[in-house]
């Protein structure tokens, strides 16, 4: 089955880069984004690596109205929903932007979808949701909702709460939480990647930015956890394995399935440290740091068991630590302030 796909916040990192795993499997791709921490220029350049025009809207996902009449525009089979705010720490100062946001725009969609008689979603998740790991690896099987550290967090598990509540509702539901753990690396070409607007929140925009001059040093938070190497350790997946996980996931819709939860991710827990040794090889250049301490609200260590999305799916994470960091390098390189750069030659 092919045919148009809603992409809430398609423009956006994890976004764009499922929408050019979607157009080569043969769907068309409508975005809709606010632009608000993505460009533009992210959907031209899109169209320069797939050769093919992708229609776009900037809409909010909290406008009723314009996300009625861009339903009303198509005959939309799935949505792929990815439009929220992510910061974390922008969350703990202004908690109530990111409930309205991220919590009342996820209603909103469904209300719209339902309304349009579209009732196939893949919702952008979190292990966030996860709270403090009680043993690893995380499988979905997991306690979710406890322990969670930030409302970013919070919003992704009263999400995840609301659309099972709706699935068990209406069994005409079909709907697919895929909870990613961390996503980094880029598009061969370069000409998309992790584009932060503001000081980056997570580590390997931070790092190349510290490699290419835009930040002065690393602060490593906690040198002193209970790991290899005594720094945090995180389950980093390439954006492109997980980019292709949605378009699995897609396929598991189009079965009728149900509501179906996924963790995406590889499986192996790197280090901060690895991860500063990692590109600084892809990089040639070293990457200063310091520890400092702890960070609150972060664990010492967080990675996934993604045999459920092996078994039932078919997809396995491929790319590993030396092309994530090669990838997010040859992204940053090209593109020293992200998308407000002139863009990389043709492909």
């Amino acid at each position: 089955m092919s045919g148009e796909v809603c992409v809430t916040g398609g423009a956006g990192f994890v976004g764009s880069h499922t929408v050019i795993s979607l157009i080569e499997a043969g769907y068309t791709p409508v975005i809709v984004d606010l632009f608000s921490n993505s460009s533009v220029e992210c959907i031209m350049r899109l169209q320069k690596i797939t050769g093919h025009t992708i229609k776009y809207y900037e809409a909010d996902i909290l406008d009723t109205p314009a996300l009625s009449e861009i339903f009303s525009k198509h005959d939309f089979k799935f949505v792929i929903h990815f439009a929220a705010l992510k910061a974390v720490g922008e969350s703990v100062r202004i908690p109530l932007k990111y409930y309205k946001t991220n919590v009342g725009g996820t209603v909103n969609l469904v209300e719209v979808m339902s309304q349009h008689g579209c009732k196939n979603l893949i919702f952008s998740s979190s292990a966030t949701v996860y709270g403090t790991p009680q043993y690893l690896p995380l499988n979905e099987e997991h306690p979710t909702g406890v322990g969670i550290t930030n409302p970013y967090g919070q919003t992704k598990h009263v999400n995840e709460c609301v659309l099972g509540d709706l699935a068990k509702s209406d069994p005409e539901w079909n709907i697919v939480l895929l909870r990613y753990f961390n996503p980094v690396g880029a598009h061969k070409s370069g000409m998309i990647g992790e584009d932060p607007k503001d000081i980056p929140n997570n580590l390997m925009p931070y790092v190349s930015q510290t490699a290419i001059g835009r930040r002065e040093c690393l602060s490593v938070f906690g040198g002193d956890y209970d790991t290899p190497d005594g720094t945090g350790v995180r389950d980093y997946i390439h954006v492109v394995d997980l980019a292709e996980g949605h378009v699995k996931a897609l396929k598991k819709l189009e079965e009728s399935c149900g509501l179906k939860v996924y963790n995406l991710g590889t499986g192996n827990g790197y280090s901060v440290l690895d991860i500063v040794k990692a590109f600084s090889k892809a990089s040639g250049k070293e990457v200063p740091h310091k520890i400092v301490g702890r960070r609150a609200g972060d664990v010492a260590s967080c990675y996934s068991d993604p045999s459920l999305a092996k078994t039932e799916l078919g997809w396995v994470a491929e790319r590993g630590l030396d092309e994530m960091c090669s990838d997010a390098w040859n992204w940053q390189s090209k593109n020293p302030n992200g998308f407000q750069t002139p863009p990389p030659g043709k492909l």
